[in-house]
């Protein structure tokens, strides 16, 4: 029997995973070693429950007691805190989800690969902040890792069976999120409700903001580059509304090859589920002749001015990765806490790059994980400073 864990369950990638799972045959077909969420206590011990679980973990200390509550005379164990979810990714399983949102899924990603494990990477957080370490983690413990994003999911698919020496260029799909077709002048009002409004794909909230500001795609593009060895001159981004194209990858040959399908992240997280085999998904299926029309656009920098610190992070690499990231959470909290406007997000990233810039390191330099996580709170702090900066001058 098959063994899994799923880190980030009550999540949106989480319960389209467990959703998967339970088509598949749940409990009589895999062996569920553990599954760790947030704040959602009553959901967490029901997908416990459902899947027979060994343990069960909330990332939340206040939540034990509850989580203990709901899960009394199941035969799951219960467990909280972030240490706790980290101790938890050292039970071996077949095959691991990290799908916890930010750097919180860095560490248990790490220790995964550590039991040879398949880890089915939906937190691009990982290669973005510590991509060289990760890659090199997998290879010392012959681990596999794939990626389950959407836009990555389409490259890997679409590099079945080539030589990657062969690529020319890799283009990442964007929808464009909410405001994209908002007047360029109108986004420093945009509320979070206005960037909640996403037209095609149904995620969580935090990621939906990041789609609107397009920070999800910076993610993207770095990652893009740690994960497939690429040069950043050869990754593109361009806007395609529609959300029908998930990435495309073209050769030296003139020849693109694109991964089409129904906005369902199903089908990336059961591409990695059932890798190297494909099998039925609960997927829509793609009427062409319906559709009629696919269209493209160039995205505007101004409009989206996360795409150009993207390049500027791989321009300085060493520890540029973790800056970003965590100055880049820290200044979606200030906007969700209507601290700070919806393009100010991006000058608080941009302040936190320039003071840090000293402290990044250079692009060959050795880099340990403890380095990455001291970079992740100084970011943290001065992100802190410079949206309190910018809340000011308002």
């Amino acid at each position: 029997m098959r063994s899994l864990s799923i880190f980030g369950a009550t999540g949106s990638v989480g319960e389209q995973t467990v959703d998967l799972l339970r088509r598949a045959g749940g409990a009589e077909v895999f062996r569920v070693v553990a599954l760790t969420g947030g704040r959602n206590i009553v959901r967490l011990a029901e997908m416990a429950r459902e899947l027979r679980a060994e343990v069960a973990v909330s990332a939340d200390p206040s939540g034990l007691a509850e989580l203990r509550e709901r899960l009394a005379g199941s035969g799951v164990a219960a467990a909280a805190g972030p240490e706790a979810i980290a101790e938890t990714a050292d039970r071996p399983a077949d095959w691991v989800m990290s799908a916890i949102v930010g750097a919180a899924g860095l560490v248990p990603g790490f220790r995964a690969l550590r039991h040879g494990a398949v880890l089915a990477l939906a937190n691009k957080e990982s290669l973005v902040t510590a991509g060289p370490l990760l890659m090199a983690e997998a290879a010392r413990h012959g681990a596999r890792i794939l990626p389950v994003d959407s836009e990555h999911s389409a490259i890997f698919q679409a590099l079945v069976g080539e030589d990657i020496g062969s690529v020319e260029r890799i283009i990442l799909t964007a929808s464009g999120g909410a405001l994209r077709d908002w007047p360029l002048e109108n986004l420093a009002k945009a509320t979070v409700k206005d960037a909640l409004a996403h037209p095609n794909w149904a995620m969580g909230q935090r990621i939906t903001i990041d789609s609107a500001s397009m920070f999800n795609k910076a993610l993207e593009v770095i990652e893009t580059r740690e994960f497939f060895g690429v040069s950043p001159h050869q990754i593109e981004v361009i806007i395609h509304p529609e959300s029908l194209i998930h990435s495309m990858v073209g050769y030296r040959d003139g020849a693109i090859m694109a991964h089409l399908g129904a906005p369902d992240m199903r089908h990336s997280i059961g591409y990695a589920l059932n890798w190297p085999e494909r099998s039925h998904l609960p997927v829509a299926r793609l009427d062409l002749a319906q559709i009629a029309t696919l269209t493209f656009r160039a995205p505007d920098l101004a409009r989206y001015p996360a795409l150009r610190l993207a390049r500027d992070v791989m321009d300085r690499r060493g520890l540029a990765g973790a800056a970003f990231n965590a100055a880049k959470e820290v200044a979606l909290d200030r906007f969700l806490a209507g601290q700070i406007g919806f393009m100010q997000m991006a000058s608080v990233v941009e302040a936190v790059l320039e003071a840090t810039d000293a402290d990044l390191g250079r692009e060959n330099a050795p880099m340990t994980l403890e380095d990455v996580l001291a970079m992740d709170h100084l970011a943290r702090v001065r992100a802190g400073e410079a949206a309190r900066g910018r809340a000011g001058a308002d």
